[in-house]
């Protein structure tokens, strides 16, 4: 779609190199990284870390050697690091050692605990360039408001993360950083387009991280590399500082939110941010509200919403997570999505009625990565071509799920931009009244999406999965990711998934085919190859109930028990 021009690769070679020389000089000198005492450090939760700090136990600089060290390391195995701040964080750890030694009260909730931030969100003197040529060499001026509220708290920013280019596909991969491995199985991606920020925190190259999310950016990352992660609905996060390619666009709103290797670590993110409003308009005025639940509680659950059934290892980790509720004394019930078609159409529908004009507006002539070319050729192509397609989908695969996603994903005028909205809020209604209402659930447990990771590249004829996750961001629900199981050998694609009909009536032929073959011939999904890759579950909560959601994440969090996640839980 555009020509490639020299100058992304001049600007990828230097942003890197500087980024090389940085971590050479400032992250090799840590004496703690290999110890007793740095893996004490490593294996703290954010708020143990704090803990252990204002009982003068432990000192920010310590702790922040560990993670220096073990952020290094993580670059070097994944790629997942943009723009380094080490030299200048040695410094801020220090000013607050000294600070508590004089007054032995700590500045904030989040004292001395190292951060990662998405390389969207803007910190002072850092570039933001979400993998764009033409967004390089231009540093902030100041922190985005979460930074500056991380500050605040006694919080440690040491480096920005990896991202897919755009933000807007389920790889993590661009022209100007690279490709973000998943920590777990270097075959497969750390998923987008917060791949790189839960890469590092899979290592144990942070404590504490910030995301985003517009279609599963917070969610797939999590669960593909074994974190925890919490999407709160648009409106409790400001988003003041954190660059987007889709700025102005209203009809599916990205939201900040925090990823974490423990449940608690989100609690004390969410704590410090919501409700706190900056100049942006739009922050509700709603801080961190403590929730009581009752002692049963009662979950719907479903292995697929009828779109795109998902895997073995997915489904597996849904019926866990149900058997160790029940077990702890919880209602589970089936539940059935209401018509979920209805809603990736509004979602398409909605990000691409300008033809995906504004996303693509500073893509200049940098070149376009397989994992999206596929997404913007969609609205590009003309109207007869898009019908036939859908017409042969149809006719010849029985496919009227990805038929109707096709012709959905077009440019549109004003009034039919107006339609689709009314659309979105029509399916949100009948979504609270079917589910919410009839059940009385108090939340629901789902597959996040199909595949437990992504194939290098497999975006490219893959990226239509993504719209599993993309239910919620229509319905501007909160959800959690709880990490629950790893790939198995033996979760292997029984005829229930391989023998499909056409017409079958189930979700989307033609994408289930890709994943696990037809008449013999093997799809990508493969769970030798994919064995130990971790698989979670999403915990969703009805609108503006995101601390409830943090509370039947502990739920879940308990009821499955110890298991390897969490800190210190990374092995190689």
């Amino acid at each position: 779609m555009f020509s490639e021009s020299p100058g992304y690769r001049q600007i990828s070679r230097r942003k890197q190199a500087a980024r090389d020389q940085v971590i050479q000089g400032n992250g090799a000198d840590a004496p703690l990284a290999e110890g007793a005492q740095a893996e004490q450090y490593l294996r703290a939760t954010a708020p143990e870390i704090v803990e252990h700090i204002s009982r003068g136990e432990w000192t920010a600089s310590a702790v922040l050697e560990a993670y220096v060290a073990r952020a290094t390391k993580a670059q070097s195995l994944t790629n997942c690091l943009t723009e380094v701040l080490f030299a200048e964080v040695r410094a801020a750890a220090r000013e607050l050692d000294e600070e508590f030694a004089s007054t032995r009260q700590l500045r904030g909730p989040l004292h001395g605990v190292p951060v990662s931030f998405k390389d969207q969100y803007d910190v002072a003197g850092a570039d933001s360039t979400v993998g764009l040529s033409a967004w390089a060499d231009k540093p902030a001026a100041q922190d985005s408001h979460v930074v500056a509220l991380v500050r605040a708290a006694g919080g440690i920013p040491i480096a920005k993360t990896n991202v897919s280019q755009m933000m807007f596909f389920a790889e993590c991969t661009n022209p100007i950083w690279g490709r973000t491995l998943n920590p777990h199985n270097k075959l497969y991606s750390s998923m987008g387009s917060s791949g790189g920020e839960a890469a590092l925190l899979a290592m144990d190259g942070a404590a504490l991280g910030w995301g985003s999310d517009i279609g599963g950016s917070l969610r797939m990352p999590a669960t593909a590399c074994g974190i925890y992660s919490l999407k709160p609905g648009w409106g409790r996060v400001c988003m003041d500082g954190i660059q987007d390619p889709l700025r102005g666009f209203e009809g599916i709103r990205s939201a900040a939110g925090p990823m974490g290797r423990s449940v608690e670590d989100l609690e004390l993110a969410a704590r410090v941010v919501f409700g706190k409003q900056g100049t942006d308009y739009a922050p509700a005025p709603l801080p961190y509200r403590d929730v009581v639940l009752p002692e049963k509680l009662k979950f719907g659950y479903y292995l697929s919403d009828g779109y795109v059934k998902p895997s073995p290892a997915n489904q597996r980790a849904v019926l866990e997570t149900v058997a160790a509720l029940r077990q702890a004394g919880h209602e589970c019930v089936p539940l059935e999505v209401p018509q979920v078609v209805d809603a990736i159409e509004c979602y398409m529908g909605l990000v691409a009625a300008d033809g995906f004009k504004t996303l693509t507006a500073d893509l200049g002539r940098d070149p376009v990565e397989p994992g999206i070319s596929g997404t913007l050729l969609g609205p590009a192509l003309p109207g007869w071509v898009r019908r036939t397609l859908a017409w042969a989908l149809r006719k010849f695969f029985g496919d009227s799920v990805f038929a109707r996603v096709t012709l959905a994903t077009r440019p549109c005028s004003m009034p039919e931009y107006t339609q689709w909205v009314r659309r979105r809020d029509v399916y949100c209604r009948k979504f609270e009244s079917e589910v919410w209402d009839k059940h009385g659930f108090d939340g629901i447990i789902s597959p996040v999406i199909a595949l437990p990771a992504m194939p290098h590249d497999s975006c490219k004829y893959l990226a239509p999965l993504a719209a599993s996750a993309c239910l919620y961001n229509v319905l501007n629900a909160p959800v959690g990711v709880v990490p629950v199981t790893h790939v198995r050998a033996s979760d292997v694609a029984t005829v229930e998934w391989t023998n499909l009909r056409v017409g079958s009536g189930h979700g989307s032929p033609s994408l289930e085919r890709l994943l696990y073959g037809w008449r013999g011939k093997g799809g990508c999904y493969d769970p030798e190859k994919m064995a130990g890759i971790p698989v979670g579950v999403q915990v969703v909560g009805r609108k503006w109930e995101e601390e409830k959601v943090v509370e039947m994440m502990k739920v879940v969090d308990h009821a499955l028990g110890p298991r390897d996640f969490g800190p210190f839980s990374w092995h190689e």
